[in-house]
């Protein structure tokens, strides 16, 4: 997330134009979306990071919460009456009296939920990292297992191919070139698992090094101490 977005939910411009404002004084600033309470009705999860509603007409208040509830968002909501009774009814957002200074603690509470917004997003991306890995890992093993009984296939594909070009005449032109075809494509395979099982023991050295480095640095490490 380069740069999160925040929708300003509100009826009232002075409340917009007031977070808007105190926002451009801070190091880091979103991208701002202004929206008035009729307009947030279909708000799609993927186009903001955070909502921050107040000075929402009575009709319109209770519509726009139920509308970004299931989106999984983080919801502040700035009111100067009933806060209690808000956080009653909508457990789930984050509800701030406008007490004196309420400006600068909704900034704060802000930040805080937009960096909570930027590590789950982070977990999400190495968990997809991860699974991907797990993926090319699970291929891996699978060529480890396989290789042995592909080079087998290729050798009989390879010395076969071989004979038949040793017969003179038994071919046709046309038949030559095809089987020269399949000769050839048997030994660039070969060289490509050739290559695999030298990257494997390429690897392996690594991994044993790296073994050894971490118990020297372990051995002086305890030596030191």
């Amino acid at each position: 997330m380069d740069q999160p977005t925040v929708l300003i939910i509100s009826d009232d411009p002075e409340f917009s134009r007031a977070i808007s404002a105190r926002w451009q004084m801070e190091r880091s600033v979103p991208a701002l979306t202004l929206m008035s309470g009729d307009l947030c009705q279909d708000l799609y999860p993927d186009t903001f990071d955070l909502a921050v509603v107040g000075a929402l007409r009575p009709a319109a208040f209770d519509s726009v919460l139920r509308v970004l509830g299931p989106t999984g968002k983080s919801v502040l909501v700035a009111c100067d009456a009933n806060a209690q009774q808000v956080r009653g009814k909508y457990p789930a957002a984050l509800v701030l009296r406008q007490d004196e200074g309420w400006l600068d603690a909704l900034m704060l509470v802000a930040s805080e939920a937009l960096r909570r917004c930027q590590a789950v997003e982070r977990a999400c991306h190495a968990e997809r990292a991860n699974k991907a890995l797990d993926r090319e890992a699970t291929l891996g093993r699978y060529m480890l297992e396989m290789r042995h009984t592909m080079n087998n296939a290729l050798t009989s594909v390879l010395g076969n191919s071989e004979l038949l070009l040793l017969e003179p005449g038994l071919l046709s032109a046309a038949g030559r070139s095809q089987i020269e075809t399949i000769r050839n494509m048997a030994v660039r395979m070969h060289e490509i698992l050739q290559r695999f099982s030298s990257i494997e023991k390429e690897m392996s050295v690594v991994e044993k090094q790296a073994e050894k480095d971490a118990k020297i640095t372990s051995q002086a490490a305890a030596a030191a101490s």
